[in-house]
């Protein structure tokens, strides 16, 4: 599935609360987790943000990427499964999505690393996370995008997902 250049700019607008680069603590982000949320991050720079505050994300998504740029991967220490996948720039997989749904039935936390680009997965975690999620990702040159899986979520994402078939 390839992304229309209609929803380019859409997707520039966080899906969930934007925490500003300077306000990105972890007192800031565990204030916005329930206790005993699922917790998800996509991103290089996002999950081992999480992980410098000992916040262990249940589903990681990494592509030894930033902004574009190689780099090296989160440590994947205490990763109980690895998984892997192709996923373009500008596209969604079917490997990609089939691998995070197995990611969700597998013991975490889970590691899926993305030989591309895994920014658009945002997309299909949010249909296949669990209800009450929590998704993390970065916002460009802005800070942590902190998003709920709720109903209304989920039908965003159908809505710009179906464009993308």
């Amino acid at each position: 599935m390839r992304l229309p250049e209609k929803f380019r700019d859409q997707l520039k607008i966080p899906l969930g609360k934007l925490l500003l680069d300077k306000e990105t603590t972890k007192e800031n982000i565990l204030n916005h987790i329930p206790t005993g949320s699922y917790i998800i991050s996509v991103g290089d720079a996002t999950t081992e943000k999480l992980l410098n505050y000992d916040i262990v994300p249940s589903l990681q998504i990494v592509d030894a990427q930033e902004k574009r740029t190689k780099r090296e991967t989160p440590s994947s220490i205490g990763i109980k499964t690895k998984l892997y996948c192709d996923n373009q720039a500008g596209e969604i997989s079917e490997q990609s999505i089939e691998e995070i749904k197995r990611a969700f039935k597998a013991e975490s936390p889970v590691r899926i690393t993305v030989n591309g680009e895994e920014d658009l997965l945002v997309l299909p975690v949010c249909i296949h996370a669990p209800d009450d999620a929590i998704i993390m990702y970065g916002q460009p040159n802005e800070g942590l995008v902190i998003l709920r899986i709720n109903k209304e979520i989920r039908n965003k994402v159908h809505t710009i997902l179906n464009s993308m078939n």
